[in-house]
């Protein structure tokens, strides 16, 4: 495969470009005739037709609603009405959950899942940026669901799963649902200016960048018991997994790095900046790979690479924390590492032949799978933080 030039990173026209680039590759296939077509190979072959998981639905749906707000394409709207139809339709049960994963608009998962009503929140927020009206009381709707059913108000954190029936509550706790529930809550701010929800956000960042993560030297764990003390066992022999992976992640620390800055954007505090540095500095520290470049998936307490592959995500949240840095304190280390974790990327990560990013990587670059986008890929992160450093400009 022929790798195209290296461009400017930083440059405006190249990151609007790289948008349409990314946006191109799902224009002729993703639009089903209920929701969206969730299952891409590299080339763009479609390799399952009936699976729709409330990850993808809803990230689907923030693509192109964020698109349509901010270049006003009518397509993309219509794009993001469909899938808010078949969200409501479909993945909506009877007693308010949203269901995990349908197979042919069947529930096969119906567990209530945090990070999942994260995703609805979002989802509901960037339709009403975007000029989707009917998204509105789905905010307030999600809202109302996760404080009865997830939030912990003794511990001051949210649950993560329970079953169908919602009667019962998994002991499991962990930090990757409420890092997205801080980014929703964020959204959901900006597309009402109702202050609980900004509220809201700024209490998860304390409590996971700074209380919870004085358990583990300042560095955020994805693992807690009920009583939310670090479990450092949990899926110790799953340092892959997609949603729940042991080991120390620096893709999420760099994601928290990112929302500590967006929260300071909107009620600026030193404290979050320092916090946002330290988080992104220790991510880069023992999760870049001397050997190969590029960031690794985790890291073990001990240092040592837990997972060595390289993942799309981790990148591009990687590069839009490391702009935001640079933004906010002239530090000039922090565009060069943008420009590294780019110069990683456009080689290893990006697609130039068929489109958009590659989901993984093994540890030295080559090619894992043929699996372009599986459920849970939509290229959501990539668009994001394209258009997160967009917005700082």
């Amino acid at each position: 495969m022929s790798v195209n030039p290296t461009p400017e990173f930083h440059s405006i026209d190249f990151l609007e470009q790289h948008v349409k680039f990314i946006l191109a590759f799902y224009e002729d296939r993703v639009v089903a005739p209920q929701g969206f077509y969730q299952c891409f190979k590299d080339n763009g072959d479609i390799y399952d037709t009936d699976t729709r998981h409330l990850v993808s639905s809803t990230r689907f749906i923030f693509n192109y609603a964020t698109a349509h707000r901010l270049y006003g394409t009518p397509l993309y709207r219509q794009h993001a009405e469909h899938g808010l139809k078949h969200l409501l339709e479909k993945h909506q049960q009877s007693n308010g959950n949203f269901a995990w994963v349908l197979s042919n608009d069947t529930v096969v998962e119906g567990n209530a899942m945090a990070y999942g009503h994260a995703f609805v929140m979002l989802c509901a927020a960037s339709c009403v940026r975007a000029g989707i009206k009917e998204a509105k009381p789905l905010i307030a709707q999600t809202w109302k669901f996760v404080e009865k059913y997830f939030w912990d108000e003794q511990h001051q954190a949210y649950a993560d799963e329970r079953d169908a029936s919602l009667e019962i509550l998994d002991p499991y706790r962990g930090q990757n649902a409420n890092m997205h529930m801080c980014e929703a809550l964020i959204a959901a701010w900006e597309a009402t200016q109702e202050q609980h929800y900004l509220d809201r956000a700024q209490l998860l960042a304390n409590r996971f960048c700074f209380e919870l993560a004085d358990q583990t030297d300042g560095i955020i764990w994805e693992h807690y018991d009920a009583n939310w003390q670090v479990d450092m066992e949990y899926n110790i022999d799953k340092p892959d997994d997609l949603f729940k992976p042991w080991g120390f992640q620096p893709g999420h620390q760099v994601e928290w790095t990112k929302l500590l800055l967006q929260l300071n954007e909107i009620r600026p505090d030193d404290k979050l900046v320092k916090k946002a540095a330290m988080l992104f500095n220790t991510a880069m520290e023992k999760g870049w790979d001397q050997e190969y470049g590029g960031l690794v998936y985790g890291f073990a307490p001990d240092g040592q690479f837990a997972d060595a592959h390289k993942y799309f995500w981790v990148h591009a949240e990687a590069f839009a924390a490391a702009w935001r840095l640079y933004k906010v304190t002239g530090d000039k280390v922090y565009r060069k590492q943008y420009g590294e974790l780019w110069g990683w990327s456009w080689p290893n990560l990006i697609d130039h032949q068929y489109g958009a990013w590659f989901r993984i990587r093994n540890r030295d670059g080559s090619a894992f799978d043929d699996l372009k986008s599986p459920p849970g890929k939509t290229d959501y992160h990539t668009l994001g933080a394209v258009w997160d450093v967009l917005s700082q400009q």
